[in-house]
């Protein structure tokens, strides 16, 4: 994998220090055993040939693409070139003896290098080849010579073996993480529908039904579109929300039901939440547009963005210093304020209050967002999940989990409901 690190790459590395290493070792055992040659300047004429080799192929050992299959023939060639020269070379007592071949262990690289450019295959098969050479350089089968052929065939089917199962973890890694980032990108679509889309929907069939006549028609129309296009959100983001863990805690109070032409019911602290808003609010931003009012400053005040969303019943309070978050976090973190809020006004009423708090602590920004409403129904977000009412799990809770957060909804009997926000300050 060149250009990049990956599992393999560090043994690509330490096969070109082990050929290096082992050079070294075959030409201190050559100056050695000089004495010994019969023809010693066959001997260094190979070493000669077998140092310039190491030396000029060193930068083709760093990955499997440079690895190339004729630079691996040309190295096993070496290594048994050197190998049944040694029969020649030495004397017939040496050999007798058992004493190493000219090139030592760094035929072993050349087993090696097979089994990580091509598996444990080509590991055993070179290993095979590396082994019959010096069997027919002892002239037989003696004791070393066996311990000596099966260590290195081991070593590098092992190693082959390895690099095959490292080879596909990475592919199967690759293919991971394009899913997520596919589902991920999906997700902020159906958060990017659900706050604007799905609620001009649900507000022009409203209308409609309440003007009557030929508006009625076009509310009606209008019901169906939403109704289809929530279908194809909830099966897109579904998936995904099925298999993460719940963060929120539910505790029983009593709600207002949902209508059927509400656009989300109640999957929020009071029910639903939009970031859309129909209707004019004092001291409000609009809501998709809310992620882009920040400056474009990389980082900026989360404080001012979440105490312009502060009004006649919507109460901020905040540290005295600005609380410096990444732009672009401010902006979901800011959109999922908003979202809670509309779900006050819609659902615990107009004439409800709501608190925004936000804590500046060491290593994260912590939002709550507290409603005196009278609360959810325990079970009620789970079931409106499920009828594709996906408000909180998107706007709010989709929100959160991308920026690596959490989003927490509880709810107690006659004291409303709490939507706790928490963001780490690395984002």
């Amino acid at each position: 994998m060149a250009g990049k690190m990956s599992v393999e790459q560090p043994l690509w590395h330490a096969l070109r220090a082990y050929r290096l290493l082992t050079l070294c070792y075959a030409l201190s055992l050559h100056v050695l055993a000089y004495d010994r040659y019969d023809l010693p300047v066959l001997a260094g004429l190979y070493m000669a040939v077998l140092t310039a080799w190491t030396l000029a192929t060193s930068r083709r050992v760093r990955s499997a693409e440079t690895c190339t299959v004729r630079f691996l023939a040309g190295d096993l060639t070496v290594a048994l070139a050197g190998i049944l020269l040694t029969r020649a070379v030495e004397t017939a007592e040496s050999i007798g003896q058992g004493v190493s071949t000219l090139p030592s262990v760094w035929s072993a690289g050349a087993v090696l290098g097979c089994a990580l450019k091509g598996g444990w295959r080509w590991g055993a098969v070179s290993g095979l080849l590396v082994g019959a050479g010096n069997v027919l350089e002892r002239g037989g089968l003696a004791g070393t010579t066996v311990h000596n052929v099966l260590l290195v065939c081991v070593a590098s089917i092992a190693i082959g073996y390895v690099i095959e199962v490292a080879r596909a973890s990475e592919r199967t890694l690759a293919r991971a993480l394009e899913i997520e980032a596919a589902t991920r990108e999906r997700e902020r679509l159906a958060r990017d529908i659900h706050d604007g889309v799905l609620q001009v929907l649900a507000m022009v069939q409203r209308r409609g039904v309440a003007l009557g006549g030929e508006a009625a028609e076009l509310g009606r129309m209008a019901g169906e579109q939403e109704v289809a296009l929530r279908a194809l959100v909830t099966t897109k983001a579904t998936v995904t929300h099925a298999t993460t863990t719940k963060s929120a805690t539910v505790t029983g109070a009593t709600g207002h039901p949902a209508s059927p032409t509400d656009p989300d019911g109640p999957d929020g602290p009071g029910g639903t939440s939009g970031a859309y808003d129909p209707g004019p609010g004092p001291g409000r931003q609009g809501g998709v547009g809310a992620e882009h009012a920040d400056p474009p400053e990389r980082h900026c005040d989360l404080a001012e963005l979440l105490a312009a969303r502060a009004g006649a019943r919507v109460t901020f309070a905040g540290p005295g210093s600005p609380v410096r978050l990444a732009r672009s976090a401010a902006g979901e973190l800011a959109a999922a304020v908003g979202a809670a809020l509309d779900n006050v006004r819609r659902h615990a009423g107009e004439d409800s209050r709501a608190w925004i708090l936000l804590e500046d602590e060491p290593d994260a920004v912590l939002v709550s967002v507290r409603d005196d409403g009278p609360g959810i129904p325990a079970g009620r977000l789970e079931h409106a999940e499920a009828e594709g009412r996906m408000g909180v799990a998107l706007s709010i809770r989709g929100r959160l989990r991308e920026l690596g957060g959490t989003a927490e909804v509880v709810s107690v009997p006659g004291q409303g409901t709490e939507v706790e926000l928490r963001v780490p300050k690395h984002v």
